[in-house]
């Protein structure tokens, strides 16, 4: 199976670890990611808030890359994916709108390429029971919540992908790997995003409340698949606060007993490897 891979600004930097990650496990898994062709930035956060056609544009010229690939598109960021998939129903509904894009950007857009999100992918296109088969070392002691974050199901009438309010696809899939996924109520709340860079402090409010709740359900762990969440979960803490925060694809790996993991796991910056040690000794 191949899929066109649009990796995004974040995951050829500071989520560096997610790509490989992602990478890995999808070649383990038989699927094939084909880096989209020169890909452009899709413009989140800022194009879109200062300009509209800008912030069309942007993914638009993407999904025409897409489209003559022949390949379905996914994207690992959760912010690229809601960009792209946001671009992606504006050209399907509005045909206006298409062929304005198609004079912009000279490229081509129908109605046959579907946009997911890595999550969506690997639960929908692999399947949760092809992975549970592929586990050679369950994630037992290991008890997380699944952090969804506000762009990966919302708006509903666009991502068309699990419910906006509560979504199970990732504590599905993090059953299937071994770990206990506990329930909580914050799944899709906002981890304060972009803001961080202009307001820390309110950001900072909002991340140590969210790290709270999931100690208060008795989680050791948190799980995600939006790098900007990993980053402000990550850096906006109080230095008190230990809990480490993982990508799905890498607790993915880890069940996969895939040797590159410690590598990927050396890049955070909240230690994983104490809440990991019982783990890996099972």
């Amino acid at each position: 199976m191949k899929l066109s891979y649009f990796p995004g600004c974040s995951l050829q930097t500071s989520a560096r670890e997610f790509d490989l990650s992602a990478r890995a496990v999808c070649g383990e898994l038989d699927l094939e990611l084909v880096e989209l062709p020169d890909w452009n930035c899709c413009g989140a956060t800022s194009a879109h808030s200062l300009n509209h056609e800008l912030g069309l544009t942007l993914p638009a010229r993407n999904l025409g890359l897409a489209q003559e690939t022949g390949l379905d598109l996914v994207a690992s960021c959760s912010a690229c994916y809601n960009r792209l998939k946001s671009a992606d129903y504006a050209l399907k509904t509005n045909p206006a709108q298409a062929g304005a894009m198609r004079q912009k950007t000279g490229l081509d857009f129908d109605q046959n390429l579907h946009v997911l999100s890595l999550l969506e992918a690997v639960t929908t296109r692999i399947g949760i029971e092809r992975i549970k088969q592929r586990v050679s070392r369950p994630l037992k002691n290991l008890k997380v919540v699944c952090y969804y974050g506000c762009l990966l199901v919302r708006p509903p009438r666009v991502t068309a992908f699990d419910s906006p309010e509560f979504p199970v696809s990732m504590d599905r899939l993090m059953a299937a790997l071994g770990a206990e996924p506990l329930q909580w109520s914050y799944k899709t709340d906002c981890c304060g995003a972009s803001l961080s860079i202009c307001d820390s402090r309110t950001v900072r409010n909002m991340v140590n409340n969210l790290l709270q709740m999931a100690a208060e359900t008795g989680a050791n762990a948190v799980v995600t698949a939006c790098t900007l969440c990993h980053a402000n979960l990550e850096m906006r803490r109080d230095p008190s606060r230990t809990m480490p925060v993982f990508y799905f694809t890498e607790l993915m790996g880890l069940a996969f007993g895939l040797s590159a993991c410690a590598g990927w796991l050396h890049r955070h910056l909240v230690d994983p490897f104490p809440v990991l040690a019982p783990v890996l000794a099972v």
